[in-house]
């Protein structure tokens, strides 16, 4: 009788080879890295060049050349922003807060690539705008915005149409709020990759927020509302400075994702 032969599928000796790069570099998740990277290579030189990189440090979103936020991919290139999970508690509270308006203007403001925005109208439809003063940044959100010419180039409320006073229904601004003196601490993926104004908040870390409460007021519509993700440490400053701007602030948190949110309200809305 002949042997049997075995079904067993082989290992592929690409595969393992990229997982054994990745975790001689440290990363903890190697497989799915891998195979992420598998996935989105052209060629094999263009994997061992991703395989490089990532090895060398960089975020994988940026080797990869996309992130997703709430299941929205959103283009991603070297020297941006890397969106996080915890942002997804900005999302969400943004559509509950949107609630049965129609085609209500939302605005993202420092929005990096852009995901924020992109993910609320995934899934509300929404006037949506958005506005960086990073150039590159500007440039990967025209590729996940739409339409693309609704991502302006400026500094804060500086980049939008004068039209949109008084009639923006949600503003969300994920702006810096890491203090000036923790940046060091941070992990090397954010701090050697990322752009530091996009992580650098001022010496307490809440100088963006300041700008962006003190803004806010005058392009809000009735009822409207404006949402800062910032972290459960500095949530008491970032309130003091949104009742300061006019505003009714109230805290959001999600312990899962050490993700907070500060809601600054209208008074009598």
């Amino acid at each position: 009788m002949a042997p049997r032969r075995s079904t067993a599928t082989r290992p592929d000796p690409v595969l393992v080879g990229a997982v054994t790069a990745l975790r001689a570099a440290g990363s903890v998740f190697a497989e799915d890295e891998a195979a992420m990277l598998l996935a989105e290579a052209r060629s094999a030189s263009h994997l061992a060049e991703m395989i490089e990189r990532r090895t060398s440090g960089a975020p994988l979103e940026q080797v990869l050349g996309w992130a997703e936020l709430r299941g929205v991919r959103v283009a991603v290139v070297p020297g941006v922003f890397v969106p996080r999970r915890r942002s997804e508690l900005l999302v969400d509270e943004a559509v509950a807060l949107l609630g049965a308006r129609s085609l209500p203007v939302v605005v993202d403001l420092c929005c990096g690539t852009g995901a924020v925005g992109a993910a609320v109208a995934a899934v509300r439809d929404v006037e949506l705008y958005a506005a960086d003063v990073d150039p590159v940044a500007v440039a990967c959100a025209r590729h996940t915005v739409r339409p693309a010419d609704r991502v302006f180039l400026g500094d804060l409320f500086d980049a939008l149409p004068d039209a949109l006073r008084g009639r923006v229904d949600v503003l969300v601004a994920n702006a810096p709020y890491v203090p000036t003196g923790e940046i060091r601490l941070l992990p090397a993926e954010a701090r050697d990759h990322e752009p530091h104004r996009a992580l650098d908040g001022g010496a307490d870390g809440l100088d963006m927020h300041r700008r962006v409460a003190q803004g806010a007021r005058e392009w809000l519509a009735p009822g409207g509302r404006l949402l800062v993700e910032t972290s459960e440490r500095q949530a008491p400053g970032t309130v003091s400075i949104v009742r300061q701007a006019g505003l009714v602030p109230r805290v959001v948190r999600r312990e899962e994702a050490d993700a907070t949110v500060v809601v600054g309200s209208l008074p009598g809305s």
